[in-house]
C-alpha cells in the first residue's frame, strides 16, 4: 500500500479529528455499562453454551442448532471464569473492534487517513449497535481483519509464519461464522494470483506446510456437518422451495446496502417518506451504493490489493444468495466500504464534480451516525427507556422484572422463563 491520501489537513483540524476519535472510543467503552442486550440469536448462543456446559437432550433445539461453535466457545470460556456478564461481553467486543481498526490502519498505511477512518467506522449504526450485543459479529471481524493483515505481512516479508497466522485466523473466522469460508478462499486465490510463478517452488520448499493446509481442507469437508456448513449450503439449495424468490433476496440485500451507506435503518425512515415510497427508494439507492462501492474499489489497483477485492466479491456473492434479511450481515464489509469512502474524499480534486454527490452523502452519514451513537448510549444508561426500545420491546416484561423487580405495565402477564433465566445469570 504505497499510495498516500492527497488532502493535507491543518494541524488544528487534525487535532480536532483526534479528539473526536478518542471521544468516540470513550463512548463505545461507556456502553459497557449497558444491560444485556438480547437478540434472537443471542438466546440461541446462550442455549448452545448451556447445552455444552450443563448438558441437554439430544433432540433439543440447542443440540440441533447449526450455529458454529466459535462464539459459543468464548461464552463458555467466560462462564468457566465466572465473568460471563454484559459488561465483559461488550468490553471484549470493543477490544475486537479496536484491534480490527488497528489491523486495517496498519494494512492500509499512509493510503488511509487514520482519524477519518476511525470516525466514519465508529459512527456506522450497525457497528455501534452490534458491538453492544452478545453476537459473533465483532469476533468475526477481528479474525477477518487479522487474517488480511498477517497475509499482507507475509507478502511484504515472505516469512512463512505470517502466512500460517493468516490461515489460522481465517480458520477461527470460519468456526465463528461459516461465511468465513469466503476468507479462506480469498487467501488461497490471492496466494495463487500473487505467487503463481513461485507456487510450485513454495510447495516443494514447504511440503509439510502444504500438506497441513491440504489436510485442513479435507477435514473441513469431512466435518462440514459439525461445523455447520451443511446447513448453510442446504439453505441455499432450498431457498426457492420455501416461497422465497431470488429477486426478493436481491431486494433485501440491496436495501441493506442503503441502510449501511445512508447509515440508518429503513424502519426509521418509513414513517417520514410517503407510504409505498420507502422500499423502492431504498432498493434503487442500494443498487447505486453497492455499484459505486465496487467501482471505486476496483478503480485504483494500487490502493486495494487482490485479497480485499476477492474477499469482497466472494462474500458479496454468498450474501446475495442468503435468504435472510439483516443489515448486520454486511459488518465484515463495512470497514472496506468506509476505506473506499475515506480514500475517495481525501483524493478529490477541488474541481471534482463527484463532490456534488459525495459531500451530501457524507453529511447525512455523519449526522445519522452521531444520532445513533448518542441515542444508543442514552438507552444504555437509562433503563426505563432501554426496556421499551431494546429489540422493539419484545423482552420488555423480562427486562422489567430483572431491572426493576416487577413488570411496570398493568396489562403485562406473559414472561418467558428461558429469557428471564438468561437475564438473571448474565445481566451486568
Amino acid at each position: 500500500m504505497t499510495a498516500t491520501h492527497s488532502i493535507q489537513f491543518s494541524n488544528r483540524f487534525t487535532v480536532t479529528l483526534k479528539i473526536i476519535s478518542f471521544s468516540l472510543i470513550a463512548v463505545y467503552l461507556l456502553n459497557c455499562f449497558t444491560p444485556l442486550r438480547l437478540h434472537v440469536d443471542t438466546l440461541r448462543y446462550f442455549a448452545i453454551k448451556d447445552c455444552l456446559e450443563i448438558g441437554c437432550p439430544d433432540d433439543s433445539v440447542a443440540a440441533k442448532d447449526y450455529l458454529p461453535y466459535g462464539y459459543t466457545a468464548l461464552l463458555l470460556f467466560l462462564s468457566k471464569l465466572g465473568i460471563l456478564k454484559s459488561f465483559t461481553i461488550v468490553l471484549i467486543n470493543c477490544i475486537y473492534l479496536f484491534s480490527s481498526v488497528y489491523f486495517l490502519l496498519k494494512f492500509f498505511g499512509k493510503s488511509l487517513h487514520p482519524q477519518l477512518f476511525i470516525i466514519f467506522l465508529l459512527l456506522n449504526w450497525t457497528v455501534i449497535k452490534f458491538t453492544t450485543h452478545p453476537l459473533s459479529e465483532m469476533q468475526f471481524l477481528f479474525f477477518c481483519t487479522g487474517s488480511i493483515y498477517f497475509f499482507s505481512k507475509y507478502t511484504d516479508t515472505k516469512k512463512i509464519y505470517f502466512l500460517l497466522t493468516a490461515f489460522l485466523c481465517s480458520g477461527f473466522a470460519f468456526i465463528t461464522r461459516t461465511v468465513g469460508i469466503t476468507l479462506v478462499a480469498a487467501l488461497i486465490v490471492s496466494l495463487i494470483w500473487q505467487y503463481r510463478k513461485e507456487l510450485l517452488l513454495l510447495i516443494k520448499k514447504h511440503k509439510i506446510i502444504a500438506g497441513f493446509i491440504s489436510l485442513a481442507s479435507i477435514c473441513t469437508l469431512a466435518f462440514s456437518k459439525q461445523l455447520g456448513l451443511d446447513h448453510y449450503t442446504g439453505v441455499l439449495t432450498k431457498q426457492f422451495t420455501e416461497g422465497i424468490g431470488f429477486g426478493d433476496i436481491l431486494k433485501w440485500h440491496f436495501t441493506e446496502w442503503t441502510e449501511i451507506s445512508f447509515n440508518t435503518s429503513i424502519v426509521k425512515i418509513s414513517g417520514i417518506l410517503p407510504y409505498g415510497m420507502t422500499k423502492p427508494l431504498f432498493l434503487i439507492a442500494g443498487i447505486i451504493f453497492f455499484s459505486g462501492f465496487l467501482f471505486f474499489l476496483f478503480k485504483k489497483k494500487n490502493n486495494f490489493p487482490v485479497i480485499i477485492k476477492v474477499y469482497v466479491i466472494l462474500y458479496s456473492l454468498l450474501m446475495f444468495n442468503w435468504p435472510f434479511y439483516d443489515p448486520r450481515f454486511w459488518i465484515p464489509i463495512a470497514p472496506f466500504f468506509v476505506a473506499v469512502l475515506v480514500q475517495t474524499i481525501t483524493s478529490l480534486n477541488q474541481s471534482s464534480l463527484i463532490k456534488i454527490i459525495i459531500y451530501p452523502l457524507i453529511s447525512v452519514y455523519l449526522t445519522m451516525g452521531s444520532i445513533s451513537v448518542i441515542f444508543l448510549t442514552y438507552t444504555s444508561l437509562d433503563k426505563k427507556i432501554f426496556v421499551k426500545i431494546q429489540a422493539n420491546g419484545v423482552y420488555r416484561n423480562e427486562y422489567e422484572i430483572i431491572l426493576f423487580g416487577k413488570m411496570l405495565s398493568d396489562t403485562a402477564s406473559k414472561v418467558n422463563p428461558v429469557t428471564l433465566s438468561v437475564l438473571e445469570r448474565y445481566n451486568k
